[in-house]
């Protein structure tokens, strides 16, 4: 019998309003103490951060504040780079890869100028919570409630029940320890800070009754450290008595006390660090203890579910409901669990709730807002050949968009600093971003040239600013940030040259992120298929937005102009997508970067559809690299074969980068790490980066709604693992917000919100019939569903095109009304 879909304009979508999934509460759950700092547990309003250890006798919190960075405001550039990079240029079209790389080293780097290479994010430093005679302690419990964003710490000493509840709370800027007891008159306590900065000041302020601490940046690099900060510490209590002195904050007999820590800065912007760093403290910790610990809870539960409750997601019951969250990953693979993949993914959003807000001065960093170390792994910084980019791929999918704001006010700032750079290393207008920056906005290349020699950055930021236009069809938004985007296509239009062979307009030097080809000395080469991706969608884009906004200017001729010059992509002797002009890909290559599969995800350049034999090429790429590897480059995985439509080994992947990372290597030197996940749920590269969070959350919603292929495709990916469940509040491209259900791993029913109107093409893979639903043909006439057109690839002769077996699906045109709802519902 063939089942229909009934389609049905509802006022309210009561049938899905009433889900399950709604009655999920996730949270990380484990019975002691963290031992290491990837597993005590995180919590964030964006400018502070912590991580809460859950020790009873001593508790510890590991404190951040988004402003603290070493260094201060500084551009880095090598002053002979505009005279040596043409130099560098010739030597590549040359064959002379190592001679071009040791060349740009010395002259076109700023290491060979003597130069730093960015500035790491530090730490603040710690609190330390010591409880006199709770080392003997019973019936413990640590827990991170996603619900309600809080730690949770409880234990048992002598009859009496302690609780811990630690919030950073949205709204303020600070992070506040309520403690508690099941007796009155029991809660005694002497709390501090300590910090792994030098030559810092600790001791009491008045007025306020504050304890402080005092300090200045590290020096990085010969460049000294100039950021100032304070933080400051009190408590309120109910009974007993609060006393302060040399630096500490001490309780004692009282019914239950909250703590107050919080850090001000000098820091202004990433060019003015002329604040007043005690006062902005003051200020800070004032605002949070005249609300009192109640109204800042109630306040910050009320903000944190307008983010979070917007998307629920429902994979079956909790089976496991009172084993450890690091026991759950270890024995992930033998013991299926789906309600840890849901946990997962609500731990990602949670995670850039807790990083990202509106008015941050930063966006999330490599390692979001949560940095123990004085000189972490690459600076914990921002690298923009994925790492940064990937943080926010779950922001507008996961109905999260605002949160895009500090990421799009740093694309504001390097897009200032990058004309600099534009103009001073390249002879260039418009702007430029390299493979990274950090809080001073550095756009110039960093470290050595096989990874830093990359200008593609301000292109795939700009890629950010036109999702959140197709997402929220926010016209006033892509007016404000078109001049951006087209004075990137600018500095490109500048420095596109000539390949000397292949007579295509090339990037010359440039290269695919980290990676080079098999027999190349360098990584160093000329127009290698991201650099070309990244340009056709940028072009393309800018294009298009000038078309939407009605504006011309004298460089889009030349756009469109050069857009067809622009190298196409190939398809190589083994059927593979080649990563370079030359057929250089090795099958048997497994680097943790595939950035030639841009173009698959996060672009939309491949697509069964519209391109079948580069969706085969893909395919056959993304086999060759294998599945375990580096954290983040599994998350990214789980999201391309998502797009490949492959659900099973979208889950394998889900798989992969669920499992344990061992994190006391060091400690022991008797396992070594490897890419996984940590027991607080921190992806492992390793170390931390929490861009693999961001990925694979991104790549669950994929492998459940795809929109960017020109329609809204329900449940593409589902894996098998998945037979049952409910996903609410997912965000389509066109401004559509989507609910489903499905049962033994077919749609049940789903609700379409129109946020803005119009046409919402819909594919699905059972057929449609519906007052008003019609089957689609043409372009899709939304405006906010377009594509990047492809150019037709160029295929070895050495290889046949390959078609790509598909399941039969059916497409169709909804009409819809801004505000609408649309219940699809099968019946048999």
């Amino acid at each position: 019998m063939k089942t229909k879909i009934t389609w049905v304009v509802t006022a309210v979508a009561t049938v899905l309003l009433s889900l399950p999934a709604q009655a999920r509460e996730y949270r990380l759950w484990y019975d002691r103490p963290a031992a290491t700092w990837t597993q005590a547990l995180p919590i964030g309003n964006g400018v502070m951060g912590g991580m809460v250890f859950g020790t009873p006798a001593v508790e510890h919190i590991q404190l951040n504040e988004e402003t603290i960075w070493a260094g201060q405001p500084n551009q880095v550039l090598n002053p002979d780079a505009k005279e040596y990079l043409p130099k560098v240029r010739q030597l590549i079209f040359d064959g002379k890869y190592e001679e071009a790389q040791q060349l740009a080293n010395e002259k076109v780097m700023p290491m060979g100028a003597g130069q730093n290479m960015g500035m790491p994010f530090q730490p603040f430093g710690e609190l330390f919570i010591a409880m006199p005679g709770h080392t003997a302690y019973t019936r413990y419990e640590r827990m991170l409630d996603l619900e309600h964003a809080r730690s949770v710490v409880r234990y048992m000493v002598d009859g009496v029940q302690y609780e811990r509840e630690t919030l950073a709370p949205l709204g303020s800027e600070v992070i506040a320890v309520h403690l508690t007891a099941s007796k009155p008159g029991r809660i005694s306590f002497t709390a501090s800070m300590t910090t792994p900065h030098s030559d810092v000041l600790t001791g009491s302020l008045t007025p306020g009754n504050y304890s402080y601490l005092h300090g200045v940046s590290a020096k990085h690099e010969n460049l000294k450290g100039k950021v100032r900060f304070m933080g400051l510490l009190t408590a309120q209590a109910k009974g007993g008595h609060v006393s302060q002195a040399d630096g500490q904050v001490s309780v004692t007999d009282a019914d239950e006390a909250t703590l107050y820590v919080t850090v001000g800065t000098n820091v202004v912007s990433y060019k003015d660090i002329t604040g007043d760093e005690e006062s902005q403290a003051r200020q800070r910790l004032e605002q949070a203890t005249a609300l009192g610990y109640d109204a800042l809870k109630s306040r910050h539960e009320q903000l944190y579910q307008k983010y979070y409750a917007r998307v629920s997601l429902d994979l079956g019951e909790d089976l496991y409901p009172r084993v450890p969250t690091s026991e759950r990953i270890s024995r992930f693979k033998t013991h299926p669990d789906n309600y840890l993949i849901a946990t997962y993914f609500q731990f990602g959003r949670y995670l850039l709730i807790c990083s990202s807000q509106p008015g941050n001065m930063n966006p999330a960093n490599l390692q979001g807002l949560w940095n123990e170390k004085m000189f972490p792994s690459w600076d914990s910084k921002y690298t923009t050949n994925i790492n940064l980019e990937m943080n926010y791929w779950p922001s507008e999918v996961c109905n999260l968009t605002e949160l895009n704001g500090p990421l799009f006010k740093l694309i504001r700032e390097v897009s200032e600093k990058g004309r600099e750079t534009a103009r001073d290393m390249y002879g260039a207008d418009g702007w430029v971003l390299h493979h990274n920056t950090d809080q001073w906005r550095i756009t110039g290349p960093v470290d050595r040239s096989p990874t830093g020699l990359w200008p593609m950055g301000s292109a795939w930021l700009c890629r950010h600013l036109w999702e959140h236009w197709l997402y929220t069809r926010d016209v006033a938004f892509l007016r404000e940030c078109f001049p951006m985007m087209l004075d990137a296509a600018r500095f490109y239009s500048q420095i596109l040259v000539r390949h000397p062979t292949k007579d295509w307009l090339v990037i010359c030097p440039g290269e695919s992120p980290e990676h080079g080809g098999k027999g190349r000395p360098s990584p160093l080469d000329a127009g290698v298929t991201m650099d070309n991706q990244l340009l056709t969608e940028l072009y393309n884009n800018v294009l298009e937005a000038a078309k939407i906004l009605g504006v011309s200017d004298p460089l889009l001729p030349m756009v469109h102009d050069q857009l067809s010059q622009l190298a196409p992509m190939q398809i190589g002797r083994w059927g593979q997508l080649q990563e370079w002009l030359d057929d250089l890909d090795d099958p048997k290559d497994d680097h943790r970067h595939f950035s030639h599969l841009y173009g698959l995800f996060p672009s939309n350049q491949i697509s069964p559809y519209r391109t079948p034999e580069l969706f085969c090429a893909a395919r056959t790429s993304l086999e060759a690299r294998g599945d375990v590897s580096t954290g983040w480059s599994m998350g990214w995985k789980v999201c391309a074969w998502a797009r490949l439509l492959d659900g099973e080994h979208a889950y394998k992947l889900i798989q992969d980068q669920l499992t344990l990372t061992a994190d006391t290597f060091l400690i022991f030197g008797t396992t070594k790490q490897k890419g996984g996940t940590y027991p607080n749920m921190f992806d492992a590269h390793p170390p931390f980066q929490i861009d693999g969070n961001f990925g694979c959350t991104a790549g669950i919603a994929e492998m459940l709604l795809q929109s960017h292929d020109g329609f809204v495709y329900l449940l593409p990916a589902l894996p098998s693992a998945w037979k049952n469940g409910s996903i609410r509040g997912l965000m389509a491209r066109g401004g559509f917000e989507v609910d489903m259900t499905w049962k033994d791993g077919r749609l049940s029913q789903a609700v379409i919100r129109s946020n803005h109107g119009g046409i919402c093409r819909l594919r699905t893979l059972w057929p449609v019939s519906a007052r008003g639903l019609k089957k689609a043909k043409g372009e899709n006439p939304n405006s906010a569903c377009v594509v990047t057109p492809t150019p037709a690839p160029v295929i070895s002769p050495e290889t046949a095109p390959a078609k790509p077996v598909l399941r039969k699906t059916f497409l169709y045109d909804l009409p819809t009304v801004a505000g609408g709802e649309y219940l699809v519902r099968i019946e048999n």
